[in-house]
């Protein structure tokens, strides 16, 4: 598929690009790399998304230049959607009739596109824009490089979690090589909270429930204004419940302005938390997944606990 998606951008010179709401670390990091990538084979390029960079990733390079908005406007003859399964998750109106090409690595990924190029083997999409570049001929600038770097070591939870393997960090060490500075990536990500975030961490902290191997936490709307919490803030609270020993399975919950709530599920490897997200029309890696399900809190919770205790294979 990779042939596919390099015969289909070949044959076009004007390309947006986009990923999910909320993007996370690879979802920005691969779409910043990407677009520079097509500029270097002499494409025109634009990244577009609905949320904008979150506030922990706008020091990466070029995110500055990342469109926010609503639809796509303009006269795009492709629209490339990284790590994502469907347009409805991008929430960008303006994509309906144009070409897509998908580049997903999920499990859970979803062939939607005109061109889908999906593949689970790999640790995170921006693997994947890795290997385009290099397929292409394209150099990596440490510009490129810092972008891939981020989006892989965030989606492998800074290379612990499970399909992290030789592979990996042999792909780590070309970006490295070519110019990602690891400890600054990691400052940018780790060390770069604000304070609300920090105070949204508390609420969650005081929520938190164990029962043997699963832990689970949660936020209200209310919490979030008393905090002056974005929802970009949310991001990484669910590992706080992953880090208990006891803990096999962690689960966070966001009320929404809607009163739904938004689900973030980890796992330590013993419950393919993918297939929990699934159940509720969400996806994402195996230990690493997420959903939406209806409020209220306790049937929220109830709803996903549950499949949770009949998915678990953990001891």
């Amino acid at each position: 598929m990779l042939q596919d998606v390099l015969q289909e951008i070949e044959q076009r010179d004007r390309f947006v690009l986009t990923s999910h709401a909320r993007p996370d670390g690879d979802a920005i990091g691969s779409a910043l790399a990407c677009c520079q990538v097509l500029r270097a084979m002499g494409k025109k390029a634009d990244v577009v998304l609905h949320d904008g960079v979150p506030r922990i990733y706008r020091a990466l390079p070029f995110a500055d230049q990342v469109l926010q908005a609503d639809r796509v406007l303009g006269n795009y003859e492709a629209a490339i959607i990284l790590e994502c399964d469907s347009i409805h998750r991008t929430r960008l109106e303006g994509l309906e009739n144009r070409f897509l090409i998908s580049i997903d690595h999920h499990v859970s990924g979803r062939p939607f596109a005109d061109v889908n190029w999906i593949d689970p083997q790999a640790v995170a999409t921006g693997e994947m824009v890795f290997r385009l570049a290099r397929e292409a001929g394209t150099p990596f600038s440490p510009e490129i490089a810092t972008c891939l770097y981020t989006a892989l070591m965030t989606d492998t939870g800074s290379f612990m979690f499970q399909g992290t393997n030789e592979h990996t960090f042999a792909l780590a060490r070309e970006l490295v090589l070519a110019g990602a500075d690891p400890s600054h990536c990691a400052r940018s990500i780790y060390f770069a909270h604000s304070v609300a975030k920090m105070r949204l961490l508390g609420e969650a902290l005081r929520n938190l429930n164990t029962e043997g191997h699963v832990g689970w936490t949660w936020v209200t709307q209310e919490q979030m204004e008393r905090c002056d919490a974005r929802e970009e803030d949310c991001e990484g609270l669910v590992n706080y419940v992953l880090s208990i020993g006891e803990v096999e399975v962690a689960a966070f919950f966001r009320e929404l302005p809607d009163g739904r709530f938004r689900v973030s599920l980890r796992s330590k490897g013993k419950l393919n938390v993918a297939h929990v997200a699934e159940g509720f029309g969400g996806g994402g890696h195996e230990c690493a997944s997420g959903c939406s399900v209806e409020g209220p809190l306790v049937q929220a919770a109830n709803q996903v606990l549950d499949r949770i205790r009949r998915g678990a294979s953990v001891q």
